[in-house]
């Protein structure tokens, strides 16, 4: 519910500027947090997680893409964000953004969501062999009941949390996609605002919805680009019986 009314009611600049280093923070700790995982399993709540921090950018970027349109202003953390990569030179500043996107969307994005479908792939076409063998342990006696209880909701566990994963990382893929369609309006729309409804020039209209389109991009892509990251190493996580499996 928080999340659609984001989308629909306006939110003034020094809230979504809350809103907006919130979303940023989020993003470092969940990095930190995949880092220092053994495994993904030690955190079962990470699909969710993830979903959750996709739907959560998504209405922030709905919410700064109607102040940038409305009021040609979309706080501070937006302005700055777009200040300290442009420096002056937009070719530059929108390179530096064109660069940002590619890596989020076409190598981090895609190559975990193709992780994370082969890892569900595989974790299910093996779960037969695995409940076979552990159904032949214990007939062996090598393994007791409590023992194989054990081993079979660790395997239910695995094959849920790869199917989660799988499905989450294409939310992750999609708003790699929305951030570059949101870019897209943002510029083209800033533009046909200031002129036709501003009485901007074409060069004035162009600095001042080309910042704040540089801005918001930054400010959406670089949590998008960590939280990818971590779920990519979540997913390529490796299980250690030892406890060893952080980095």
């Amino acid at each position: 519910m928080l999340m659609v009314g984001m989308m629909i009611v306006p939110l003034p600049t020094f809230l979504l500027d809350v809103l907006l280093a919130s979303n940023i923070s989020i993003a470092v700790l969940m990095m930190l947090v995949s880092l220092y995982l053994r495994d993904g399993l030690a955190f079962t709540a990470f699909p969710t997680v993830l979903l959750v921090t996709t739907l959560y950018r998504l209405a922030l970027n709905v919410s700064s893409t109607r102040l940038i349109l409305l009021q040609a202003d979309a706080g501070d953390v937006i302005r700055s964000f777009g200040h300290f990569v442009v420096r002056g030179n937009y070719v530059v500043g929108a390179v530096v953004f064109l660069i940002l996107t590619l890596i989020q969307f076409v190598v981090i994005a895609k190559g975990s969501e193709r992780v994370a479908e082969v890892g569900a792939r595989f974790t299910l076409d093996a779960m037969p062999g695995k409940q076979m063998s552990i159904d032949a342990e214990l007939r062996s006696g090598a393994i007791s009941q409590e023992v194989a209880q054990a081993r079979r909701r660790f395997l239910q566990r695995e094959s849920e949390f790869f199917g989660s994963m799988d499905g989450a990382m294409k939310f992750v893929k999609g708003d790699a996609i929305a951030g570059i369609v949101i870019t897209i309006i943002n510029i083209f729309g800033g533009l046909g605002v200031g002129i036709g409804m501003r009485g901007m020039g074409a060069v004035e209209s162009l600095e001042t919805y080309g910042l704040l389109t540089i801005g918001d991009g930054l400010v959406s892509q670089i949590p998008a680009l960590l939280i990818s990251t971590a779920a990519g190493l979540v997913v390529t996580r490796v299980s250690s019986e030892s406890g060893d499996g952080s980095l």
